[in-house]
């Protein structure tokens, strides 16, 4: 497996993508997991001239020996009853879609919504009516588009796809050959064993956010800085004979 991580590692210290992968560089990594996860109306993605600023990062990366390999687009809340949130969320994602396909980027996640008060069936159907709009760029682009588990821990009951059965049972109901699935370890560890999980998703894993926590909270960590248990994780992956970046 080949190492990656993400530029929001530098994401409070450094003001430009650009930068944050030669900090990449500086630490050792090789192989870039692009963060696109806080863009806001003015920044320079959602400006006339994006594509000349994916170019040129493309280029920054090239010349330093280094490769995107993974996304993750626009964070937010499909489900939110902020109808100007939403129409951003969804303006952000596609174009993060689009950088991916300037990139050479494959595939990229994207956070399901959530929303209290509703049951399973109701957040399915709500959640899938978000993808779908996606879809027509996820084709003209070949990009795939990623969901992620949570915990209750930070979703409480608003949130249905924390573990690899939930995961594989939504990207079915999606039912599009561009949709599979990100495993984040750090949520996962605050649910419990992630052995038989991993296993579940099978050939819909398509990428892994690899960080650790104390099982208590989301805290993102360094791994080996919190209880993670890394053989079972790292067995699973072999098991399930995992071909993506360890990131």
């Amino acid at each position: 497996m080949k190492i990656a991580t993400t530029t929001g590692d530098f994401g409070r210290y450094v003001e430009s993508d650009k930068d944050r992968i030669t900090e990449l560089y500086r630490a050792g990594f090789r192989y870039i997991d692009l963060n696109m996860y806080r863009f806001t109306p003015d920044c320079v993605y959602m400006r006339e001239g994006w594509e000349q600023e994916a170019l040129a990062l493309k280029k920054h990366a090239e010349t330093l020996g280094m490769q995107f390999v993974q996304a993750h687009s626009q964070g937010g809340n499909p489900l939110s009853d902020d109808s100007e949130h939403v129409d951003f969320l969804l303006k952000a994602t596609i174009r993060s879609i689009e950088i991916c396909q300037i990139l050479g980027i494959k595939n990229t996640v994207v956070h399901n919504g959530y929303r209290a008060g509703i049951n399973k069936k109701e957040w399915f159907n709500l959640n899938k009516a978000f993808f779908e709009k996606l879809i027509p760029t996820m084709e003209r682009c070949g990009v795939n588009v990623l969901i992620e588990n949570s915990t209750k821990k930070n979703m409480g009951d608003m949130y249905f796809v924390n573990t690899g059965k939930d995961m594989v049972e939504f990207i079915e109901y999606m039912n599009h050959p561009q949709f599979h699935a990100c495993w984040d370890t750090g949520h996962a560890n605050c649910e419990g064993s992630q052995y038989q999980q991993i296993m579940d998703l099978g050939e819909h894993l398509y990428a892994i956010h690899y960080n650790d926590n104390h099982a208590n909270c989301d805290e993102h960590v360094m791994p080996f800085l919190g209880t993670l248990n890394h053989d079972e994780v790292i067995n699973a992956l072999i098991d399930v004979k995992f071909k993506g970046y360890f990131t």
